[in-house]
This record gives structure tokens, C-alpha cells and sequence, in this order.
């Protein structure tokens, strides 16, 4: 006998999933077990055992607790992506303390979290993040400056990049490359994360909290990663934690002061501005630094290694007591241009035009850019403005100019 399969979505879906949508849900709004178990005519226990997927929950008292959540009860029945764990890890030459493991463990959750809502948003709307990658490099570790050097003079010329600085290097990884980046909130010594796997492809996290220069560098080392370890999973570190340096870190470290200091560029731009006078000032070090949205220490270092400035400067420079963000403001130098929000802008406006759409709840737009829904009007408003003031834009393009 041939038993006929159920329509109830309750009877078919993982009630574990189901219980951490739940406690997720009640945790946002501030409630505890108790007042959720109220609102179902329930034991605390109850409730317990419904977030933890051991007692089936009735469609009676899921939509009541939806209603009590202020979701709907599609956001937490309808089928979601599946991302495999990402399985980020510490360098070997670096042992990290449990204590470490614990507070970079929360971060990588949330990671692959906004990774599978990025997966769920490209499928809603039919979207996927259109790829650019080039193969992955080989390198031997044997001559790591010249290999650092090789790789970063190819991905120039593939991404068309010139030999000057490069504005906005974020929005190019997203959208020249496809990866998926994040900016989240991480304890300082950590600089950014970096993941690949066949169904997203290579994903990268950002520590939010480091200022804009270490931000762009610490893009720069991830990318390298990306393009010469790419199966290689890393939590990395900012620079100084390490008593000894990883080969793989100190070809990503070269790498990036190649990728965002070219020589050729910059050695055409630091003999403009030394001139006829013959003299390079450090109101000049620090406008040069700025024009590659570099730090001033990156940027001395690199100058000393190519013997533009004698060895030891930076070192002088720091014992006289330079003030770097002083003498920035004393010489007007403006902040340098960046996107810090935490989503991609692909993920932005996929979200967006699903909200608008109808294909997604409110509630579940702010979940998507992990806000608060006041905030999430906010920034719905925002993109809204963005999006028209794009279009406004593009209809005064003169396509006869474009063509030529």
C-alpha cells in the first residue's frame, strides 16, 4: 500500500532548523523563553525543547509565535541554500589560544550566515554574482618578492588597472572579480578572513574596525590568497602577531604593497613631485601615501625598499614622534574615498528590488542586511535614492559618445 505523501510543510521540515529560526527570531525581538512560551499556552520547557527541534511544533503555534516575532511565517518555513560550514583556520605557525578560537568563532558564523543569505537572495531573484576568475597562480615560495611581483603586474593588466592607484579597490574585487565581501566587526588584532568553495566561490571578511588604509591592504593580502592558495581557507592576522611569518603570508604582504604600489607608477609619480627642487618633504610622503591609500609606514617602507628613501626613515620619522593623523589634517588631506557598509553592493541591491518586488517581507529585508527595521527603512530609502539617481543618470548618456 502506497501511502500518500503529506502536504503539511510542518511535516517535512527539519525541525532543528525550524527550532534555531525560532530562537533566533525571539532573541531579536528581545523576548525570553518564558514570554514565547505564553504566548503558546506553554511550559518554558516547551519552548526549550521546541528550539532545540525535539518537540514538533503545531502550525497553531508557529504562525502565534510568528505573529508575537512580527515575521511572517514563510520566513521561517520556505526552503533555504545550503552553505557547507566554512572551515576557516589559524596558520599553523601561529597557535591560537582557545580563548582566540572563541572570539573569532561567532564572526565566522555570522560570515557564512550573510553568505547564504547572499545564495538565497540570488535565487529569489534569479541573479547570480557574475564571476571573473582568473586560474589559479602557481608559486614555488622560492623567490617570493619577484613571484608577489609577477602576480600582481598580471592581475593589473587582466583587470585593466593601469599602473596608478586604484580608487574603490572593494567594488572592484566584487564586481570586476565576483568575490563576496563583508565588512563585520572583529576583534583588532585580526585583520581579515578569507574562504572558497565551489557554490560561492571565493568570500572574504574585513575587520570594519581597522581605519581605511589597513582595510585596503588587508584586500589586497586576501586577494592573493584568492589567486595563489584558493582552497586554502585562513583567519589572518594583522602583521605583528606573528613572531614568524608564513611563506603564504609573506607572498600575500608582497603581493599587496605590488598591487597597490606598481614600481613603474610609482616611480613616475615620486620624481614628479620631487621636481626640479630635488627634494622630497613629508608633506609630500604623506600626499603620495594618500594618493594610494596607503598608510605612510607602507608607503615609507616601500620608497626605502627601491632606494627613493634612505633605509631606516620610517623608523626616524616615528622616534621624532610623528603624529600621522595630525599632520594629515595640518596639510587638508580629505578622507580617503571608501564603502564600509557590511554587504556587498550586489547583495544590496538584489535585496532591494526583492523588497520592492514583493518577494520578500519587510522584517526579512532587515534580516538580510542583519539592521534593525527602523534602520532598514533607512537604508531601503537610500538604495531607492541610489538606484533612481543612477537611472536619472544613465538617461542623459550620450550613446554616441559611449560607442567611440
Amino acid at each position: 500500500m502506497v501511502q500518500a505523501s503529506s502536504n503539511n510543510v510542518l511535516d517535512n521540515i527539519d525541525m532543528g532548523r525550524l527550532g534555531s529560526l525560532l530562537q533566533e527570531a525571539r532573541q531579536k525581538c528581545g523576548m525570553t523563553q518564558a514570554d514565547a512560551a505564553k504566548v503558546i499556552d506553554a511550559a518554558r520547557t516547551t519552548m526549550v525543547a521546541i528550539e532545540k527541534g525535539e518537540r514538533r511544533i503545531k502550525a497553531s503555534e508557529l504562525i502565534k509565535l510568528a505573529r508575537a516575532y512580527g515575521i511572517a511565517v514563510s520566513d521561517l518555513v520556505r526552503p533555504r541554500p545550503v552553505v557547507e560550514p566554512f572551515e576557516v583556520q589559524f596558520r599553523t605557525a601561529y597557535r591560537a589560544t582557545d580563548v582566540e578560537q572563541a572570539e573569532i568563532e561567532p564572526v565566522i558564523r555570522q560570515w557564512e550566515e550573510f553568505c547564504r543569505y547572499y545564495l538565497e537572495l540570488e535565487e529569489i531573484m534569479r541573479s547570480p554574482l557574475p564571476q571573473n576568475y582568473p586560474r589559479e597562480y602557481p608559486v614555488s615560495a622560492t623567490s617570493i618578492e619577484l613571484e608577489a611581483e609577477a602576480i600582481a603586474i598580471a592581475e593589473r593588466q587582466r583587470l585593466g588597472l593601469g599602473d596608478g592607484p586604484i580608487p574603490m579597490l572593494r567594488d572592484i574585487l566584487e564586481q570586476s572579480v565576483g568575490l563576496r565581501i563583508f565588512y563585520l566587526q572583529m576583534p583588532g588584532k585580526y585583520s581579515e578572513m578569507y574562504s572558497y568553495n565551489e557554490q560561492l566561490g571565493g568570500c572574504m571578511v574585513i575587520n570594519v574596525y581597522h581605519p581605511e588604509e589597513r582595510r585596503r591592504w588587508s584586500l589586497a593580502h586576501g586577494y592573493l590568497h584568492f589567486l595563489a592558495h584558493r582552497k586554502k581557507p585562513v583567519v589572518d592576522l594583522v602583521a605583528e602577531q606573528y613572531k614568524r611569518m608564513p611563506a603564504s603570508e609573506r607572498l600575500a604582504e608582497a603581493f599587496a604593497k605590488y598591487f597597490l604600489m606598481p614600481t613603474s607608477g610609482l616611480l613616475k609619480r615620486f620624481n614628479d613631485m620631487r621636481g626640479a627642487t630635488e627634494k622630497f618633504s613629508i608633506a609630500n610622503l604623506f600626499t603620495l601615501a594618500h594618493y594610494y591609500g596607503v598608510s605612510v609606514q607602507a608607503l615609507s617602507y616601500r620608497l626605502e625598499e627601491i632606494k627613493l628613501l634612505p633605509s631606516g626613515t620610517w623608523e626616524r620619522l616615528r622616534d621624532r614622534g610623528l603624529k600621522v593623523r595630525k599632520v594629515q589634517q595640518e596639510i587638508g588631506l580629505q578622507a580617503i574615498p571608501q564603502r564600509s557598509d557590511r554587504a556587498p553592493i550586489h547583495y544590496q541591491h538584489l535585496a532591494i528590488e526583492a523588497l520592492d518586488g514583493g518577494l520578500i517581507t519587510e522584517g526579512r529585508f532587515a534580516d538580510f542586511l542583519g539592521v534593525d527595521r527602523i534602520e532598514a527603512r533607512r537604508i531601503a530609502e537610500l538604495l531607492r535614492e541610489h538606484s533612481s539617481g543612477m537611472t536619472e543618470g544613465a538617461n542623459d548618456i550620450d550613446l554616441l559618445l559611449v560607442s567611440e
